[in-house]
């Protein structure tokens, strides 16, 4: 395990600092968190806002000892962590590594199956309710809601009518097809509909299922305060993608860019990032949650389309980024494949930021808030950050190293340590350098790239490269 690398990021879903272990049973809440979402690595010896490294107090293989102890007598099922002793200068810290766990859901066990469960939500740990228990179940069967049957109706429950009108451009429907779909299931010698057949072809869907439906809404300004134009778009969920995204047409202004052969018409935010979003939210939507439907809210600067559910357990922001995908509701997502609105699993989220990127925009951003999935386009240009030419010069060598001191720095870009501290304080503070060390006036501090710098630099490098080769070629 690489502590400095963990150390250059942000505590999150799959990370946490903790200073030291007082707190046992806030230590076993955020186990528990982890096992249950996405796994995590929770570093003891780091102070959790600042990440500065105190190290542990006394003995560390003692430490450990402990920490294996109060997690094999607080938690439930039974968890087993790797914890590891890592060195940092003349101390220590002990990192727990937790895994996504294939027996969740997990608990503390002083306070109980029901009210111990915790799942992680960005940096915090949130206590689960029923409803997301049973899907913690459900992930650790490798069972999806939309298969369960419905075993109070019959095959009839289904809308063969409209499933048919919907397929006819690609195939006849026959009615075998429901339950090759899994739109029907056999359950004790019966035909009955799942929960998936119901939520998309369902003659009494509402009925069901009332809050399946998607609240549209535009706003003026950037805050809720005035609605200027809203739907309620309740038809079944195959449908409903156009209807939303002819909401958001109706409610968005476009332009003619002027072109050397022809004219262009450019929409406010892309249309197929916004088809994209679309139809994630209705795909991988947790239609067990009661009381909250999908929404589509569109404001002066941004466009943003939010799903009940968290991302599927076991995944991350990062990891959705890089195309890993799992899928929360099969039926729902087998039928949309079939009709040709998925084209391949896991590029959605790729699809998105591709779009709003050949479009100009800035990245659009992705959210888990309170128990909702949320995506966000931005109708704002990318921006080039305004960089010193010393700045500049500072990235430029941190680009090329494993991370630098502020002298090792000032000898590099020939300026006075002071001058080059006073910059590096700049571009910590604004998210472009990460500071690694055991406090502001550590002597042996060190400065990194933050991630996503150290992304853009290896492209601008690698154009750089290609002009070259250009020229001398």
């Amino acid at each position: 395990m690489d502590l400095s690398e963990l150390l250059k990021r942000n505590e999150g879903k799959t990370l946490e600092f903790k200073r030291d272990i007082s707190s046992a049973e806030n230590i076993l809440r955020t186990i528990v968190a982890f096992a249950n979402t996405a796994g995590g690595v929770l570093l003891v010896g780091v102070e959790n806002k600042t990440r500065h490294v105190r190290g542990v107090i006394g003995d560390p293989l003692v430490l450990e000892e402990r920490l294996a102890n109060f997690i094999a007598d607080g938690i439930r099922p039974h968890l087993v962590p790797d914890l590891e002793i890592l060195p940092w200068r003349r101390t220590y810290v002990v990192a727990v590594q937790i895994y996504p766990s294939p027996i969740r859901p997990h608990h503390v066990k002083a306070l109980g199956p029901e009210a111990g469960v915790f799942v992680r939500i960005g940096s915090t740990n949130r206590r689960a309710d029923r409803e997301l228990i049973q899907e913690l179940g459900r992930w650790a069967r490798n069972e999806s809601f939309d298969e369960q049957p419905m075993l109070e109706l019959n095959s009839e429950a289904i809308d063969f009518r409209v499933a048919s009108e919907l397929f006819a451009p690609i195939k006849a429907l026959k009615r075998s097809d429901l339950k090759t779909l899994r739109l029907t299931t056999h359950h004790q010698g019966r035909e009955v509909p799942t929960v998936g057949g119901v939520l998309l072809f369902g003659k009494k869907r509402e009925k069901y299922f009332p809050d399946a439906w998607i609240q549209a809404g535009r706003f003026e300004g950037t805050d809720r305060s005035r609605i200027l134009d809203t739907a309620e778009i309740r038809v079944p969920p195959v449908q409903a993608v156009e209807e939303a995204i002819a909401f958001v047409k109706r409610n968005i202004a476009r332009e003619t860019v002027i072109g050397e052969v022809r004219h262009v018409e450019r929409w406010m935010f892309p249309l197929p990032a916004v088809r994209e979003a679309v139809i994630n939210a209705i795909v991988h939507a947790d239609y067990a949650q009661r009381g909250a439907p999908i929404r589509v809210a569109v404001y002066a600067d941004r466009l943003e389309i939010e799903n009940p559910g968290l991302l599927p357990f076991g995944l991350a922001i990062e990891e959705i980024q890089k195309g890993i995908s799992r899928l929360r509701n099969r039926v729902i997502g087998r039928v949309f494949h079939a009709l040709g609105l998925i084209e391949q699993w896991g590029s959605g989220i790729q699809r998105i930021l591709g779009a709003c990127r050949e479009a100009g925009l800035q990245d659009p951003t992705f959210e888990e808030i309170g128990i909702h999935f949320r995506v966000t386009l931005f109708k704002a240009r990318r921006r080039v950050p305004l960089v010193r030419r010393t700045d500049q010069m500072i990235l430029r060598a941190l680009g090329q190293s494993k991370g630098l001191s502020t002298h090792e720095l000032a000898a590099l870009i020939q300026r006075s340590p002071r001058a080059t501290r006073t910059r590096l304080l700049s571009l910590v503070e604004r998210g472009i350098v990460v500071e690694v060390g055991t406090g502001p006036k550590d002597p042996q501090r060190r400065y990194f790239l933050a991630d996503n710098q150290r992304d853009r630099f290896e492209r601008s490098s690698a154009k750089v490269l290609l002009k070259k080769q250009a020229k001398t070629g």
